[in-house]
């Protein structure tokens, strides 16, 4: 686990020495260049002999290697996996939803869209909590509803006619995030960052939604859900897109309208064969 130190600056030397590396960058990429250079030599004459490395004629990986054996596992990690489970035994995702909900009150972003709200706070966000649920794992609101004797399918799909719209739960979301980010321990962590990478997946759907098109690249029917991830693998903003739309417009949209509190400074991305990406100012023509 790497700790950040406010003292590197001053204490670099006694840092570097500790590692064992040198500050000059040519001695640096000079001992890594000859480490390869062993290591080929070495695959080089051991290969004729050795059977976990085989050599294909066609295929884009010629050179193919057999897996190494598990390495055992570490001591402490069957106590750390006992102390873990001790402290939270059979924990729930719909537990964790709830938790969650407590800490952060994301479900104040949820109002109803009717002229008056008759349902008491404690009832309305019960079942505001089981449709999420539902939604979010695919499950799917009959299930839910199923599953809890003291709520109905038709009360739960009151709740999400009246409640949920994509712009509550992009609000909900940004508010997770955000509680997400601000809760971190710097001394664990490391300092917020201001960098996000951005990259879609594609996901099946039937042809019925009207999103759904043939991906050329990966094949199948579906739809892209594009992704702006920092750097600790928070998500801090998603969005629904065809498969033929652009990745540099989502890029742009997801930078700008996020609504965390996370200030990104740097977007990384695939280039998909581009080699820039330019941005441009339009005044108003006055019209």
């Amino acid at each position: 686990m790497m700790i950040y130190r406010g003292d590197f600056a001053e204490r670099r030397d006694a840092y570097y020495a500790d590692l064992g590396l040198s500050r000059d960058a040519q001695s640096f990429v000079a001992g890594v260049k000859a480490d390869l250079v062993q290591e080929l030599h070495l695959l080089n004459a051991t290969l004729p002999d050795n059977d976990k490395v085989r050599l294909r004629w066609g295929g884009e990986n010629r050179i193919s290697v057999t897996p190494l054996t598990p390495a055992p596992e570490p001591t402490g990690l069957a106590a750390l996996k006992a102390e873990v489970a001790r402290a939270w035994p059979m924990t729930g995702l719909l537990d964790v939803l709830k938790e969650t909900a407590l800490d952060t009150g994301f479900l104040n972003s949820f109002q109803t869209s009717a002229s008056r709200e008759a349902l008491p706070a404690a009832v309305r966000d019960q079942r505001l909590l089981l449709c999420l649920y539902g939604l979010g794992t695919n499950a799917g609101l009959k299930r839910v509803a199923a599953g809890s004797p003291d709520v109905s399918y038709d009360e739960l799909l009151h709740i999400r006619r009246r409640y949920i719209d994509p712009a509550s739960l992009k609000a909900a979301c940004a508010q997770v995030a955000s509680a997400t980010l601000a809760i971190r321990n710097p001394e664990i962590w490391g300092t917020p960052g201001t960098t996000c990478a951005g990259d879609s997946t594609k996901f099946g759907a039937w042809d019925r939604n009207l999103m759904t098109e043939w991906h050329a690249r990966y094949g199948g029917r579906g739809v892209m859900i594009y992704w702006h991830v920092e750097r600790q693998a928070t998500c801090v903003y998603s969005q629904l897109k065809r498969c033929s739309s652009s990745e540099v417009a989502a890029m742009i949209e997801g930078v700008l309208r996020h609504c965390t509190d996370m200030e990104i400074q740097r977007q990384y991305v695939d280039s998909h064969g581009q080699s820039a990406v330019g941005f441009c100012f339009l005044p108003s023509s006055g019209f």
